[in-house]
């Protein structure tokens, strides 16, 4: 991935919080869900209920597909990433404790649950990216742009 397509990535990765995150339901449908989320470099961590459909679903199957996309007021100002990615429950410690620092950099105001009694039914999402597409509306209508991650 070349540092131009890189920086737009981590442009858009930084100026949203919530990603629309589609997962494999077990009767094959998508499930796609709004979260929150935090990154370490093109990672992403997201915080899920252990026991939700979407762990289910990426128990099941790893595989799933996202959207980031900025804020917009005209269409022509739109700029968005869509990506292919390899999604994991992380459960080892380091690996929890370094998802829960990153969201709670992002979101410091998640503290208050995140050693609540119920963050016993969360689980952390680690979000590996496989193939981005770029959506870039400022270089013509539909513009995209994809690279392997």
């Amino acid at each position: 991935m070349d540092q131009i397509f890189k920086d737009f990535v981590l442009q858009v990765i930084d100026g949203a919080t919530d990603l629309t995150l589609a997962t494999v339901r077990p009767d094959g449908y998508p499930q796609a869900t709004t979260v929150s989320y935090a990154h370490d470099g093109l990672n992403l961590y997201v915080g899920i209920g252990k026991h939700s459909q979407k762990a289910s679903n990426v128990r099941a199957n790893n595989k799933v597909s996202l959207t980031i996309n900025l804020p917009y007021q005209d269409w022509r100002d739109i700029k968005g990433l869509s990506m292919s990615a390899l999604a994991q429950i992380v459960e080892d410690d380091a690996g929890i404790a370094a998802a829960k620092a990153c969201l709670l950099k992002r979101f410091p105001q998640i503290a208050e649950w995140s050693d609540a009694p119920m963050a016993g039914e969360m689980a952390f999402l680690k979000i590996t990216p496989q193939v981005i597409s770029m959506l870039d509306y400022s270089k013509g209508f539909g513009h995209t742009e994809q690279v392997a991650a």
